[in-house]
C-alpha cells in the first residue's frame, strides 16, 4: 500500500461470502463461509482501480446441512485438510466490473464479478462504511471440484455452474 491509498477492511459481521448451486437440476442450494478476511486498497472514495483481496476458510462452509457440509469439506470437493483456504486477488476494477484470480484447491483461474457500489455512510460510532453487492459465475470443474452423481431418473446431482453471491461491507481503517 502506498501513502496515497486508503485501506478498507472487510466487516465480517455485515458481510456474506456465499454461493448458489443447482441441485438435481430443480432447485438451488446456498452456502456461505463463516470465517474470512480481506481488504481493499483504494485511491479515493470512488473505488476506481481499487485492489480487492480476500481469503475464506474452507472448514467454515455452511449450507444448513451438517452432512452436506462434511461432504463439501472432504476430498470429493474442497479437500479442506489439504487446501484450507479459498483466495481472491483482483487485477482490475472499473467501478462496476471486478476482474481477478480465484484460487480453489490450488487452481487459480480468472473470474469476473459484476459489482454494484452502494455508497459510503458513517455509522453510529463515526466509522466510514462502504457497501458492495457482487455477483458472478464459475465452472466448479475448472477448480478441481469434479465430484458428481446421477439420480435414478438420470438427473445430475450438482450443476457445474456455481453462482457467486457476495454482499460486502467495508470499514475504513483510521
Amino acid at each position: 500500500m502506498n501513502e496515497t491509498t486508503t485501506l478498507w477492511k472487510i466487516d465480517p459481521a455485515h458481510t456474506d461470502i456465499g454461493f448458489k448451486v443447482r441441485h438435481m437440476m430443480i432447485s438451488n442450494v446456498s452456502g456461505v463461509f463463516g470465517e474470512f478476511e480481506g481488504a481493499v486498497e483504494a485511491e479515493d472514495d470512488s473505488f476506481q482501480n481499487a485492489v480487492f483481496s480476500f481469503t475464506a476458510k474452507v472448514s467454515t462452509i455452511h449450507t444448513n446441512n451438517d452432512q452436506r457440509d462434511a461432504h463439501l469439506k472432504s476430498a470429493d470437493f474442497f479437500d479442506a485438510e489439504k487446501y484450507p483456504n479459498i483466495q481472491f486477488q483482483s487485477k482490475a476494477f472499473d467501478g462496476s466490473t471486478l476482474e481477478g484470480d480465484l484460487t480453489i484447491k490450488g487452481n487459480s483461474k480468472p473470474v469476473i464479478l459484476q459489482a454494484e457500489f452502494n455508497g459510503i455512510v458513517e455509522d453510529n460510532f463515526g466509522n466510514a462504511k462502504a457497501g458492495f453487492e457482487m455477483r458472478g459465475e464459475i465452472n466448479r470443474k475448472n477448480f478441481g471440484l469434479t465430484w458428481n452423481g446421477v439420480t435414478e431418473a438420470g438427473k445430475v446431482v450438482v450443476s457445474d455452474t456455481v453462482k457467486l453471491v457476495i454482499d460486502l461491507q467495508l470499514v475504513k481503517e483510521q
